[in-house]
Parts: C-alpha cells; structure tokens; sequence
C-alpha cells in the first residue's frame, strides 16, 4: 500500500483542498484532486521527511502559537508607533546576530514564518555552518534582551517540537 500511497492523508488532504478551493465534486474535479494528492504524496517522499517523534506536540505548539500571537500583535502597536512618530527618541534599528541551537530544518522553517509574520523584524541571513541567524529589527534598543527574548520565545518552545 505504501507503494502507492506513500502518505495516504496527505493525499486525502490534498483531494479535500482541492474540492474546497475548486467548490465542486465533479467526477472531473475528484479525479485532478486524487492526482494532485497521489503526486503530492510523492514528491513529499522525495524530499525524505524526518521521521516524527514520539510524544504529543500540541501542547507546545499551541503554547508557541499564543505567544506568537500576542508577539504580531504587541508589534503592530510598537510600530504603529515608531511610524506615527510618538515613540522615535532612543530608537534605532540595526542588525542582530543570535547563534541558535535549533538546528531541524522544520523548526528552521517554522521560526522564519515567525519572523516573517513579526511585524518590525525581518530575516536577514542564516549562517547554517556557524548556526547564526542574523535578524534586522526595527528597534534595536538591548541587544542582548532581543536574544534572550528570542531564545525564550521561540528557540526554546521550538526545540521542544523539534529536538
């Protein structure tokens, strides 16, 4: 069965999304979501995903989605204010160098859509030799309180997910 379906949810999920985006269960519309699920399922076997860990993830996750949450949010309102030009005296943007542990590609890529999504925040490069995010950030203030802040916030809940 693996053989043909290698990753028979994913391609259920796929037939579904499909049929939601396309809104119809045509005979034709079935047909093009179950091939566009059974090649999904496929090329996601080519790129040789990581076997899961054991253990429940989704206390964690939803722990790091809060705080993700409320981190978009407090941003908006910090650069909201940085633009309105009510919070500009002592501000300053730069470039932050955080050496990270985090080292599982998923966990990789989690924490950039974090960052992407963080308003005032931007990824800049990722040393993967040296491990080293580099960050630019709209206000720069404490250096060393933006990496603790960012180890706490993310790094570390992360690795809890992705170890």
């Amino acid at each position: 069965m693996k053989s043909i379906l290698p990753y028979p949810r994913l391609t259920i999920a796929l037939l579904c999304m499909w049929l939601g985006l396309n809104d119809s269960i045509a005979p034709s519309h079935i047909l093009l979501g179950l091939l566009a699920g059974v090649v999904g399922g496929f090329v996601y076997a080519r790129v040789e995903p990581v076997p899961e860990r054991g253990g429940n993830v989704a206390l964690p996750a939803a722990r790091l989605g809060w705080r993700v949450l409320l981190d978009i949010v407090r941003s908006n309102m910090a650069v909201l204010r940085l633009t309105a030009g009510s919070g500009r005296s002592g501000r300053v943007a730069g470039f932050l160098a955080i050496p990270l542990q985090l080292r599982d590609r998923r966990g990789l890529a989690v924490l950039a859509c974090i960052v992407t999504a963080t308003p005032g925040t931007s990824w800049a490069h990722f040393d993967a030799a040296e491990n080293i995010l580099t960050l630019h950030v709209l206000d720069l203030v404490d250096h060393d309180a933006w990496v603790r802040q960012f180890k706490d916030h993310y790094e570390r809940p992360l690795m809890e997910m992705f170890p």
